[in-house]
């Protein structure tokens, strides 16, 4: 049987960064490596003397990566892309006033403020601008996201935010994965006090909702809010599982705030992922391990509203918790580099730059289920690849706010040749 032919071949860069471990090496570095690929796959990594015992690399487009890292594209795993105008002047007024004064100037804040506005835009509002976002982020180096709904809370609406995802999974080369969040609040014509209004709502989740989801397939994954002021573990045990019954794997946002019980809960589904986790209790954290939950945490969404107690990786990764890494993209943090979120992960949250970089590829990839298929460099896997411009693997962290891609390959082609200016 004679060698695979590669059409695109990676040579000469100073380094390939596979991400995937080795007894030695938890990035599994190859100094001077090349990446030979074919037909949107890799065919091999490795030295050049060690591809070419595997690839006839003969004919093949050649990328000189000399003086450059070669790297799995990020995969961001928790974002809210999808949404209608920005929320800018809260923002900004936040950073001297209180919520309480924004909303005495008669501005809605937090997500009953974004609630409104996507029920205000029409469908190729939010398509165009979560379009323009996608852009941006492709050149940072994203070549997988997720997004979820969760800014319609009625039928109509969040129909029409799992339909920008469709469209925008076909409209451009980075996968959209899709993930139903009904549940991210009440709607804001129910009192959420009203423990019979709050059940209704519910129903129409579990029985109307969830299942035209499943049956047009808008969705891969059903989350929801599980914290104070929101849903209760009981509520979203409901939720979830009524999203299991109709083929929804679930995810939850929990202890963003406090713990009420939704890491518990995410251990005994168990859950694909749980996500923020600024709270949870030691015991919590083995339980997750023990039941393959990942941990997806969220460090520019604890810059961006000055969390009082930030998350803390060490305890979680001591516990062998999987964690990833998602920028939580959405109008209160508006985050569209990985490279960032990877920064603040080093800095604020006590990660390695390794442990930052295997939760922003393979720890994500686990996180919506694709870990057999992006995530690190190896054969078979989606050629999915970012060349930075950068001397070492280490300036990733070191640059702040610098974008160092070069390039980015989507399924073995290359659909950036530059960093954004």
């Amino acid at each position: 049987m004679g060698k695979s032919k590669a059409e695109l071949v990676i040579d000469n860069a100073t380094e390939v960064v596979t991400c995937v471990s080795t007894a030695d090496d938890s990035l599994g570095r190859i100094e001077h490596g090349v990446v030979a690929v074919a037909n949107g796959r890799i065919l091999a990594t490795g030295t050049r003397s060690a591809v070419e015992q595997q690839t006839d690399l003969s004919g093949a487009e050649v990328v000189n990566a000399e003086g450059k890292i070669v790297a799995p594209g990020f995969v961001d795993c928790h974002t809210h892309l999808v949404f209608g105008r920005s929320r800018v002047k809260e923002y900004a007024l936040k950073m001297t006033h209180s919520v309480a004064d924004i909303e005495a100037r008669g501005l809605k804040t937090g997500i009953p403020a974004s609630i409104e506005m996507t029920r205000e835009a029409t469908e190729e509002e939010l398509f165009s601008g979560a379009m323009d976002r996608l852009k941006r982020m492709l050149h940072y180096g994203t070549t997988t996201i997720e997004s979820k709904s969760g800014y319609g809370i009625s039928w109509p609406d969040e129909f029409k935010m799992l339909r920008v995802n469709q469209r925008l999974d076909q409209a451009q080369p980075m996968e959209v994965v899709s993930t139903f969040l009904g549940a991210h609040d009440f709607p804001p014509e129910i009192d959420r006090d009203d423990p019979r209004q709050r059940a209704a709502y519910i129903r129409e989740l579990t029985e109307e909702m969830i299942p035209r989801v499943a049956e047009e397939n808008l969705a891969e994954f059903c989350d929801i809010y599980c914290d104070v002021g929101y849903y209760t573990a009981e509520e979203s045990a409901t939720v979830l599982k009524g999203g299991m019954k109709h083929g929804l794997a679930p995810r939850i946002h929990t202890d963003a705030y406090a713990n009420i019980g939704g890491c518990s809960l995410a251990a005994e589904l168990p859950a694909i992922s749980a996500d923020h986790l600024n709270y949870p209790t030691p015991e919590e954290m083995h339980c997750m391990a023990n039941a393959g939950v990942v941990g997806v945490v969220l460090p520019a969404l604890d810059f961006a509203v000055a969390h009082p107690d930030p998350f803390k990786a060490r305890p979680m990764l001591e516990a062998g918790m999987t964690l990833a890494l998602g920028t939580n993209l959405n109008p209160g943090n508006w985050t569209e580099s990985m490279q960032l979120v990877m920064q603040l992960a080093c800095r604020n949250h006590g990660m390695s730059p390794e442990e930052a970089m295997l939760a922003a590829t393979t720890g994500a990839a686990k996180a919506i289920q694709r870990e057999q298929q992006i995530g690190c460099l190896a054969q078979d896997y989606k050629a999915d690849i970012q060349i930075w411009d950068l001397p070492s693997f280490e300036d990733i962290i070191y640059r702040i706010g610098n974008n160092a891609v070069w390039m980015v390959i989507k399924n073995g082609n290359i659909v950036v040749r530059k960093p954004i200016s």
